[in-house]
């Protein structure tokens, strides 16, 4: 990574930033946040005024935008998983700003106006719609009304209220009392759902005593109409929303005709818009003086003569460069990370945690290849293996050209089913022991036996648990190990060699005589001679000598901390047992049933089992995820991995919906 600084005159920057946009080699960085003293006379450059034109072109066709895409017709179910809709990409000529902000106003000049009327006609006639169904909803409830909705409120003598209450009875009692009243009641629904529909009239002497039963009482009605009888208004709405209905559809056919005909020109256009109005954008990190504009970013060492020759040429040698190599401290500068295609999909992972710092260790091909392995023992199962790999091949051969993270991820999911099916394999697990209860009819048979160097395959970890804690344990060393090694060599490139010695270096002595004499004293795992055991006890002594020289009497805590990070690998055996465990219950379940429930139980029986195990695979895979990434982020990150990096983030064109077309 090299820090760069470009002095450009005025006259070629409009060239030189679509230069720069074009290649995508450098990162601009806004000239406020650079380090160096500022020239004399320079000052912060402004926008160019026409992001402010391009800004304007955008909304208004955003606003078309939204409105086409909501008339759209949209897939749904089956097909809209399997057979999505993809953009266009249009071929698009690379033209200048003014003949684009042209073809801009003349396209919005023919079909704006036409668009924004018939969404506002249709906007119109759902809002008249959505009234006239409040109404038609009321009315259905006085329809035995014998009135005319102009009666309802507040006559000469009368006043008269409709609505709807679930406590009659007291209603009635209560109107009753009044002198000069009368109710009426149609009951509507049946049961503990009972209402009723009601219509009171009382003298207008009474207002005040009617208001007050009627708050607390009934809920009233307020219909939108204004005269006439409720069948009548009825028939007048329905006819009415049947006509609103027909001309809704006129106007979504014309707009569905816009959709087909204009969205993918409108996308492709606000798309070259943006690109122009970023540019423009661009121009207010710089910084300028009266007659030059200086660039400040960053650009990768292997493309600096890529920069210097682009820019020279678009330029006609009006440029000048300074490029230097950056330092950690204080110039910070941004990480360009580079991973392998296999690797890409287990990026996220470590984005999800941190960015490393410049010139800090990428950790994410260590990541990615213990992840996969702890994911498989923790999984464990060859049958829940295979259900994953035809997943994950699946889903990487349907849509790896719909979506770039549905690609990686099917990719990593059939590195994950591989390793999975292997480790099933070696434990003699084929969703639980399936093939041996219900093929062979003895769940204690075997798969398949093979001995190799003596080792004894398939291992059953239900009887075995102690082997596939050991292999655990195993694993979980060399896993902390590497993160040990890794801060060594991290140490030493950062010429800190106190940290290397007596941070990172010094568990090395204190693991190799810590476990000889623990094997020794405490398991009789073997017999150390005269000469090993004084190695051994020299070698403790050094690494704890190393430990408390850099943490002080703490360092006794950072012991006992590495031995709680270690026996955390355990959880391999915990959930390789529960997928194992889990399984077996589910068939035994299954096979039970059908003793239980002679004839239903035999129907019932496979169908268990299928959802069973479907419902396995996923709390089993969603665990063996998680705890493999935990083991990653704690134990692992622990020993040497800081994070808190910021991306390379090339100033770039990044297009969805446009191609420039090539010449012929």
């Amino acid at each position: 990574m090299k820090k760069t600084t470009i002095v450009v005159h005025q006259k070629y920057i409009n060239d030189v930033i679509k230069n720069l946009h074009e290649t995508g080699v450098m990162e601009i960085i806004d000239i406020s946040k650079a380090k160096e003293e500022a020239l004399e006379n320079d000052e912060y450059s402004q926008m160019q005024n026409d992001a402010e034109t391009c800004i304007t072109y955008e909304l208004r066709i955003s606003r078309l935008i939204d409105i086409l895409k909501k008339i759209k017709p949209k897939k749904s179910g089956i097909k809209a998983i399997f057979h999505p809709d993809l953009p266009e990409i249009k071929p698009v000529e690379d033209r200048s700003l003014d003949e684009m902000n042209s073809y801009a106003e003349g396209l919005l000049e023919e079909i704006e106006k036409k668009i924004l009327e018939h969404d506002k006609k249709l906007q119109d006639f759902i809002d008249r719609t959505e009234k006239i169904n409040h109404d038609i909803n009321q009315l259905k409830y006085i329809k035995n009304f014998d009135l005319d909705i102009s009666y309802i409120g507040e006559s000469a003598y009368l006043y008269v209220k409709v609505g709807i209450t679930s406590d009659f009875d007291t209603l009635s009692k209560e109107i009753k009392a009044l002198e000069k009243s009368i109710i009426f009641s149609h009951q509507i629904g049946s049961g503990k759902d009972v209402q009723w529909a009601v219509l009171i009239a009382v003298h207008i002497s009474e207002k005040e005593k009617i208001m007050k039963i009627c708050r607390e009482k009934i809920t009233e009605f307020d219909l939108q109409v204004t005269s006439g009888s409720p069948n009548e208004l009825l028939k007048s709405l329905q006819n009415e929303k049947k006509e609103i209905e027909k001309e809704k559809k006129k106007i979504v056919s014309d707009l569905r005709n816009f959709t087909k005909e204009q969205l993918d020109d409108l996308l492709a256009l606000r798309e070259e818009l943006k690109i122009e109005r970023v540019r423009k954008e661009v121009s207010k990190n710089f910084d300028m003086t009266d007659s030059t504009y200086i660039i400040n970013g960053w650009v990768l060492e292997k493309n600096e003569e890529t920069l210097r020759a682009s820019l020279t040429d678009v330029s006609k040698d009006h440029v000048m460069y300074y490029f230097e190599k950056p330092s950690a401290n204080p110039d910070n500068p941004p990480v360009h990370l580079k991973t392998p295609e296999w690797a890409k999909p287990f990026r996220t992972f470590l984005d999800l945690f941190a960015t490393p710092k410049y010139n800090e260790i990428d950790p994410m091909i260590f990541m990615g290849i213990f992840f996969v392995l702890f994911f498989g023992i923790m999984l464990g199962d060859a049958g829940y293996g295979l259900l994953l790999l035809i997943l994950s091949i699946f889903g990487y051969i349907k849509f790896s050209k719909i979506s770039e993270t549905i690609k990686n991820w099917s990719f990593m999911g059939i590195w994950l089913a591989l390793v999975t099916i292997i480790f099933g394999v070696l434990t003699n697990s084929f969703f639980g022991d399936l093939i041996p209860r219900f093929i062979f009819n003895n769940p204690n048979q075997q798969l398949y036996s093979l001995t190799i160097a003596g080792a004894h395959f398939p291992i059953e970890p239900l009887r075995d648990p102690l082997v596939i804690l050991v292999m655990a344990l195993l694993f979980g060393l060399i896993h902390l190990n590497l993160g040990i090694i890794l801060a060594i060599y991290q140490s030493y490139k950062r010429k800190d060699f106190n940290s290397l010695v007596t941070q990172h270096l010094s568990w090395m002595p204190l693991q190799i005589g810590g476990g000889l004499l623990i094997g020794s004293l405490l398991f009789h795992m073997w017999d150390l001679g005269t000469i090993e055991f004084y190695l051994a006890v020299i070698l403790l002594i050094i690494g704890l000598i190393l430990r408390l020289k850099h943490s002080g009497p703490l360092g006794f805590f950072d012991i006992t901390g590495y031995i709680g990070d270690w026996l955390s690998y355990a959880r391999l055996l915990a959930l390789g047992l529960g997928t194992t465990g889990m399984a077996l219950a589910f068939n035994i379940v299954a096979e039970i049933i059908p003793n239980m429930i002679p004839i239903v139980g035999i129907i019932i029986s496979p169908i268990i089992l299928i959802i069973a195990h479907a419902a396995n695979l996923g709390l089993q895979t969603l665990g063996a995820g998680v705890h493999s990434l935990r083991l990653q982020y704690v134990e692992f990150f622990n020993r040497f991995y800081e994070g808190g990096g910021k991306k390379f983030e090339p100033f770039s064109i990044k297009r969805k919906y446009t191609k420039i077309e090539e010449l012929k």
